[in-house]
């Protein structure tokens, strides 16, 4: 059966004026499978529908995005057979789970925007529109591809940006910008989208833009497709270098003359290439070809496959873990001998947020919200078999939802594979007729690599930069920091669970004491948080703080202590850098502490406790109430001791920029780690069975690196090395 209606769409965006619908059975084969490519054009479908009959003032439909409303944490774990405590039965589903999901759009006719929440009627194999909320006016949703991608053409379309252009060597040709959020900008009001532009130029087709800064920034009007403002950020002139600008770091009225307050000539962009491309580097005028001999290949073979497998399409399982693979680990178990353990239900990143450090005006509008102002989802791209992913790889799709409603999909942006991460145990018995044993394995922990090219902006002739490094002639990469919330959402053993804080401190008995005779006397030291007035917390490296996850109702059978997951980021945790109440702390509060406690509040539409800076982010000029600070400050009656917690941890690296981080960055790595803690009865790898790498040789030996000796070495008196 095939529906036809008439849908709302954007002139110049929306190129279709109808949709055909084929209703179908969606099938779903677990209860937090994101969703597919059809249920996302389905729900289009299903809004246009339901605004074409219902809400005649709105004029056209540009989606922002589209996700799965999770079903009750409880109803999960009852639909998929797992524990609320270890040692009890699961509890039974009571209810049939519903299939949800939520969307913003935006109207760019009237510059209205709107949540949607919608159910599926599998009955009718349809999606029904439960309800559309009109969002207040100074509440956006996140900016998308599309609008970042346009902003090339609106500001090449701008004949005041080509003539001022022209007037430092650029032709229309050439000009290329990132279109950014404006971050907080309170000249402008709050009701339209707004994006600056920052501008850059390019020699050939895909010469590095970044190394080519112009001296002017636009700002434009999203849905009026238009250059709103040109902003003309100061220069540090003279032996005090000071700021240019009369008025200093802050911003200029927009009804002046926004170059003349700025204080400084014009700038011509610098224009020597600084290419990362190989072939582009070999024509640059200087390039001197190394003499460093390439890598000999290195490959990552498992003949006898994978020891992981999938089970659906989004369950994996590893080991004895079981778990859904994403950008969002869910319901993480562990198979103890046939007793399922639970561990985490939900593990991701929450937010992300990238403040600079420059203060001169309109630099600091510059702290991106990564996720809750762009999304993850449309800034991945699609991995490549042998380059981003090395060896035996299992790729899972994802989609998100286009402008028009229909389904953008990568076949390949997430990749499941097994890494050597070197020994896991290792035991020599040194004595005589003793015996070794080693067993190699990878490790589990969450991972962040940091990558890319450094934003740039134009360096005055002899102006020496001090909020950022000239990384080539003429050209500054300011410096600024990425700082991540992770969303911790534990099921230690069950759903009741407790943070724990933990100090290394020395013993109390001074040196020479009855009790601290040697003086060498440490000891931890627990501080339970069991209320709002402990729930934020910092980490202190004197103290070598660290915090557990404890189950108080399952305790280890030698230590009698509490059964924990404890949190390792050794060199990850990181704060704000910018002064008290500054633009970016009025609105990123989670990255101002590295520990935040609280309850998990569900309500109808999923975890109400979910992004730390709030739903909608974009263009925000506070902390709003759905955020991170709100949350704590709402437990105020509520006891954190033996309940469903969650936590918000942050960490990053503050890059303070370097010439070779330039014309590309070199990796980063972050890494925190959830290591078991009075967990296991012992070692939990015990019965991974110990391997000799057949394929492994000695590298110097004759025949170019094969080896040619066969005879099993032994030790000094008989022993077998500690493979066997």
């Amino acid at each position: 059966m095939s529906t036809t209606v008439k849908i709302l769409v954007e002139s110049g965006i929306l190129p279709v004026e109808n949709v055909k619908l084929d209703k179908r059975d969606v099938t779903v084969t677990h209860p937090l499978d994101p969703l597919t490519p059809d249920e996302l054009k389905d729900i289009s479908f299903a809004i246009r529908s339901h605004v074409a009959e219902h809400h005649h003032g709105i004029k056209a439909a540009k989606f922002a995005n589209c996700s799965m409303i999770a079903p009750p944490k409880r109803d999960v774990l009852a639909a998929l057979g797992i524990p609320l405590e270890t040692g009890k039965p699961p509890e039974m589903l009571k209810k049939k789970l519903l299939r949800r999901a939520e969307a913003d759009f935006v109207d760019p006719v009237e510059g209205n925007s709107y949540y949607v929440t919608l159910t599926l009627d599998d009955q009718k194999a349809v999606w029904v529109v439960d309800g559309i909320t009109k969002l207040p006016e100074t509440v956006q949703p996140n900016l998308t591809i599309e609008e970042l991608l346009g902003c090339v053409d609106i500001i090449k379309a701008d004949a005041n940006v080509i003539k001022l252009a022209a007037e430092v060597g650029i032709a229309p040709d050439q000009l290329f910008c990132d279109g950014w959020v404006i971050g907080w900008d309170d000249r402008f009001p709050m009701n339209k989208r707004y994006q600056q532009c920052l501008l850059y130029a390019r020699t050939s087709p895909h010469d590095n833009l970044y190394a080519h800064p112009l001296d002017f920034i636009p700002v434009i009007d999203i849905n009026a497709k238009k250059v709103i403002h040109i902003d003309w950020p100061a220069c540090r002139v003279g032996t005090t270098n000071k700021v240019s600008a009369p008025a200093g770091t802050g911003p200029p009225a927009l009804n002046g003359d926004s170059f003349k307050l700025s204080g400084r000539e014009r700038i011509p962009p610098p224009m020597q290439n600084v290419n990362y491309l190989p072939d582009l580097m070999a024509a640059e005028p200087n390039y001197t070809k190394s003499t460093i001999e390439p890598l000999k290949p290195l490959h990552i073979v498992q003949p006898e496959g994978v020891s992981f497998r999938m089970v659906e399409h989004n369950v994996l399982e590893w080991q004895g873990f079981g778990y859904r693979q994403g950008l969002i680990l869910s319901t993480i178990t562990y198979n103890d001998a046939g007793e399922i353990r639970p561990i985490m239900y939900r593990l991701c990143l929450a937010e992300m947020i990238v403040p600079y450090g420059a203060p001169a005006h309109p630099h600091a509008r510059k702290h991106v919200f990564d996720f809750g102002e762009y999304g993850v989802g449309i800034g991945t791209n699609e991995l490549s078999l042998g380059c981003d992913c090395v060896g035996d790889i299992h790729y899972l799709p994802a989609s998100f939802i286009d402008h028009d409603g229909t389904a953008v999909v990568l076949k390949r942006a997430i990749c499941i594979h097994e890494e050597d991460a070197g020994i896991l145990w290792k035991h020599t018995d040194y004595r005589v007729s003793g015996r070794g044993h080693a067993v190699r394995n990878g490790t589990i922990e969450f991972e962040i690599k940091l990558t890319g090219i450094v934003n740039t902006y134009i360096l005055a002739k002899g102006e020496i930069p001090n909020h950022g490094i000239q990384v080539s002639p003429g050209v500054n990469a300011q410096f600024h920091q990425h700082i991540f919330s992770l969303r911790v959402d534990p099921m230690v053993d069950g759903l009741q669970n407790t943070v724990v804080q933990t100090d290394i401190v020395c013993d109390e008995g001074p040196m020479g004491s009855e009790e601290n005779y040697a003086g060498n006397g440490f000891m931890p030291i627990d501080l339970r948080i069991t209320k709002n007035t402990l729930a934020i917390q910092d980490y202190d490296s004197e103290m070598d703080r660290r915090w557990r996850i404890v189950n108080p109702n399952k305790r280890h059978y030698s230590s009698s202590k509490e059964s924990s997951y404890v949190i390792m980021a050794d060199g990850a945790w990181v704060v704000l850098k910018s002064a008290k109440g500054s633009w970016v702390r009025q609105r990123a509060a989670f990255a101002e502490h590295h520990i935040w406690v609280m309850k998990d509040v569900e309500g109808k539409n999923g975890s109400e406790r979910q992004w730390p800076a709030g739903r909608y982010v974009l263009q925000t000029r506070a902390n709003p109430p759905d955020s991170i600070g709100n949350w704590v400050a709402e437990d105020a009656n509520e006891s954190l001791e033996a309940t469903d917690v969650i936590m918000f941890l942050t960490m990053g690296k503050t890059h303070i920029t370097r010439p070779e981080d330039f014309p590309v960055m070199p990796s980063e790595h972050l890494r925190v780690t959830f290591k078991p803690q009075n967990f296991f009865d012992r070692n939990p790898s015990l019965h991974i069975a110990s391997s000799m790498d057949e394929k492994s040789v000695t590298a110097f030996e004759t025949g170019h690196g094969v080896n040619e000796v066969t005879e099993v070495v032994h030790t000094h008196d008989g022993a077998a090395p500690c493979c066997t």
